[in-house]
């Protein structure tokens, strides 16, 4: 089953509309997401900062700011 992480932080609005579209296409889709909070990981903070969501697909970096459905399903098959 194919994984997508979606890298977030707290209070963020697009990270979730990110994740209520993901939710979405898994309805149609095979995958599992994980949500990971970076708010306390300086590593992540560091690495990610304002451009949350960031989206990988199977820990390979797919999209940031807004998730583009059709790019997703592309990118899933």
């Amino acid at each position: 089953m194919q994984r997508v992480q979606v890298y977030s932080r707290k209070g963020c609005h697009l990270c979730e509309a990110a994740i209520a579209t993901l939710r979405d296409l898994q309805k149609e889709l095979d995958f599992v997401i994980e949500e990971i909070e970076i708010d306390e990981n300086v590593l992540l903070q560091a690495k990610y900062g304002d451009l949350v969501p960031v989206i990988h697909i199977n820990d390979v970096h797919h999209d940031f700011y807004r998730l583009d459905p059709e790019r997703f399903r592309k990118a899933l098959s």
